[in-house]
């Protein structure tokens, strides 16, 4: 892959007022996955959303995301990563927009999966960015403490967020509120972001088109398959078809000379482990978040700005322990150690959760269970990162990264969409309906619960047997 070539000097005067909108974007992206959580109750109850139907309006979002983050930093490579960083924006703000006016699920769904879009976009193309502004190690060091400041604070003002303007303003402010921070960041982009020279080189859209179709058939066979059967026509050709289409993809990046996701790099010993812990951390974690937000409001009752408040513990946990904690212990006792660790917080976590009551108490059956989910993550994410891309070449670790984000994207896609499936299941087998009765709502729950858990014990178990890492 061709590297950028960016107009600047070695200590860019502006880099620090950059940095800010940096993280500004780093904020925004992770947000918009975090501040719709307490607004589900609300939106379901507005648009009309089946209690199974809810998950598309996250996993509208990070099905585009994850699916096209690799054809994002492909784009930032040839036309210039602060070109491709504002249409990012652009697509981001307008789709906000759509969001916030959506008139039904079918609507909210479109608009969620084109914020995704805009979001791969700004992604790849700020992380570029980001690297090539600050040329001194130690402050690209420093640049990177706040970039990881930035990710965590966005999860926690995304639930805090979505709490206060749900409950006070409307849902759609959830959405509107991306509005006007993406205009003042496409003003000031100009002036304080650097410019690239395009370099020479191709787009694989054969292959872009045929991963994202695959992942979105994959993902929409598994949520369909709820109310026609897993068994059924419909469920398996789907499937077969993904399958189908993944295997094409593959072929596509094999004989291609400018692949989007070229196969020589899973050669690296620990990519392919690291990966899939990866993706099982998602489908553990994200599930953990979905599920705890509905067991809130649906089941204690509380309201959507006490729901926010309640996991407020949960996300300032993540961005303590993440910014200031983890990357010491790295140091001391090495990524594997601490992926098991924080695996096997999370899969406690879970377990805890998995026996929430209809009667349950914030302080005995969330707090407990929500900061212990909380480190367990903290822990294991970097961590998880670090495993994913240990051995690539420098020429590499631009792929590697992208490759590390896409999984846990995908395994969040997916893992909610199964566990969901089963969650609705259980509370069929109970009332025949998905909405009505309390106690076959909090059963579903706890067999979400309890599957994403299966999910954590499984990368746990992978972690302890395949990654290494060189005297730890």
């Amino acid at each position: 892959m061709e590297t950028t070539i960016v107009n600047s000097t070695p200590m860019y005067e502006k880099r620090w007022i950059a940095l800010a909108l940096l993280c500004t974007a780093q904020f925004m992206v992770i947000m918009d996955t975090s501040i719709i959580g307490v607004a589900l109750p609300a939106i379901k109850t507005d648009l009309g959303y089946t209690q199974s139907g809810l998950q598309w309006i996250f996993n509208a979002y990070v099905i585009l995301f994850g699916s096209i983050l690799l054809l994002g930093g492909r784009l930032a490579d040839l036309f210039g990563p602060r070109k491709i960083f504002m249409w990012g924006f652009v697509i981001l703000s307008a789709a906000s927009l759509m969001a916030g006016a959506a008139w039904s699920p079918e609507a909210l769904n479109v608009a969620r999966g084109l914020q995704g879009l805009g979001s791969a976009l700004i992604a790849p193309a700020s992380m570029t960015l980001l690297m090539t502004t600050f040329t001194d190690p130690k402050e690209l060091g420093k640049a990177f403490g706040f970039w990881g400041a930035a990710a965590a604070a966005g999860g926690s003002a995304g639930v805090f967020l979505g709490g206060v303007i749900t409950e006070w303003l409307n849902w759609a402010w959830v959405f509107y509120i991306n509005i006007p921070v993406g205009l003042i960041v496409l003003a000031m982009s100009p002036k304080y972001l650097q410019a690239s020279q395009r370099v020479r080189g191709k787009i694989d859209w054969l292959g872009s088109l045929l991963v994202t179709a695959s992942l979105m058939i994959l993902v929409y066979s598994i949520v369909a398959a709820e109310s026609v059967g897993w068994i059924s026509v419909q469920t398996i050709g789907l499937i077969a078809l993904s399958i189908l289409l993944f295997v094409l993809f593959v072929q596509t990046q094999k004989r291609s000379a400018f692949p989007l996701l070229p196969l020589s790099i899973f050669k690296v010993f620990n990519l392919a482990a690291g990966n899939i812990s990866m993706a099982l951390m998602a489908a553990a974690w994200i599930p953990l978040w979905f599920f705890l937000n509905l067991y809130l409001q649906q089941i204690l009752k509380l309201n959507a700005f006490y729901s926010g408040l309640a996991l407020l513990p949960m996300t300032i946990t993540i961005m303590i322990v993440m910014v200031g904690v983890t990357g010491k212990l790295v140091g001391r006792y090495g990524y594997r150690k601490l992926l098991i660790t924080g695996m096997l917080f999370l899969t406690a976590s879970l377990i805890l959760f998995s026996f929430a009551p209809v009667g349950g108490s914030f302080l005995v059956h969330v707090l407990p269970g929500s900061l212990l989910g909380a480190l367990g993550m903290s822990l294991a994410y970097i961590p998880g990162t670090m495993a994913a891309m240990s051995g690539a070449k420098p020429e590499e670790t631009g792929l590697a990264s992208g490759i590390v984000n896409t999984s846990y994207q995908i395994g969040s896609a997916l893992g909610l969409a199964i566990i969901a499936v089963i969650a609705a299941t259980v509370t069929k087998s109970q009332t025949g309906t998905d909405t009505m009765d309390v106690v076959a709502l909090n059963a579903g729950f706890r067999a979400a619960f309890m599957a994403a858990a299966v999910a954590s014990a499984a990368g746990l178990l992978l972690a302890s047997s395949k990654v290494k890492t060189a005297g730890n």
